[in-house]
């Protein structure tokens, strides 16, 4: 594991100064703190805040810079600002990055700051990940990628630092709950955040909520579909997504699997 960690942090050293996309994830979480430890002041964290992100990446983003005493920079996405992003098409992730890495490389030019890191590892390249393009285009380094380094891998790395969030599920845009072409809307995105924060509160710790107009669709680990379909859970979750505006509840009996609307058509 040490030479894991030896790798990111010699990719990290020759940069000499950089803007860490912090998201509130463990990838960046863990870029952050290597950054922190291998170039001290010259490290500078920022996140896009905006309704497409869950609430609580933000509450950790900020705690872990607080805790690192990095200097933690905060500035509205603009994304549902974008009618080309609000029209869902199948290249809106690389829209969104393309506007985040633009607006990152103001802020690390402003900051004195040389290079922009973030937290896209190994196994993030296997996948459909239209934003890889767009920070592959604006230069953007990662850190963990270059090293060879897997989520598993990753996740050792960030218990070795001790962050306390070293197996928090991965998370990502509220937008990727709704099928390609639905247009998007604040309103969607509002319902589909507060759905997930309840079931999370009910103990589901990896849970997306499919967003199908009046329908409400649930993905939560397989070994704990039991649990959403029988009393009292089945009555509560029913009841507080009727009170979002949905008509329709089900449970997604494949359970949770990501890029669920990936290889549609």
């Amino acid at each position: 594991m040490s030479g894991n960690g030896e790798r990111v942090r010699a990719i990290i050293k020759k940069l000499g100064g950089v803007v860490v996309a912090l998201s509130g994830g463990v990838d960046s979480a863990t870029v952050l703190c290597l950054a922190r430890e291998v170039l001290g002041e010259r490290v500078a964290a920022a996140t896009a805040v905006a309704g497409i992100h869950a609430r609580a990446d933000l509450q950790r983003a900020r705690a872990l810079a607080a805790l690192l005493g990095v200097r933690h920079l905060e500035f509205p996405g603009g994304q549902l600002a974008d009618p080309l992003f609000l029209a869902n098409s199948r290249d809106r992730c690389y829209r969104c990055k393309s506007m985040l890495f633009r607006k990152l490389r103001e802020i690390a030019c402003s900051e004195g700051l040389a290079s922009i890191i973030d937290g896209t590892n190994a196994s993030d390249a296997r996948e459909y990940r239209p934003g890889l393009q767009a920070a592959a285009e604006a230069g953007v380094v990662s850190p963990l990628l270059e090293a060879g380094l897997g989520k598993p891998e990753v996740r050792s790395l960030a218990f070795s630092l001790g962050l306390k969030f070293w197996n928090q599920p991965s998370e990502s845009c509220l937008a990727t709950r709704i099928p390609y072409g639905e247009p998007l809307t604040p309103e969607k995105l509002e319902q589909i955040q507060a759905g997930e924060e309840f079931l999370r509160a009910l103990g589901y710790t990896t849970v997306r909520l499919r967003h199908h107009g009046a329908l409400a669709r649930i993905e939560v680990d397989p070994s704990e579909l039991p649990r959403l379909a029988t009393p009292p859970h089945r009555e509560l979750v029913l009841e507080k997504l009727r009170t979002l505006g949905f008509r329709f509840v089900t449970s997604d009996i494949a359970g949770y699997r990501t890029g669920s609307y990936d290889s549609d058509s």
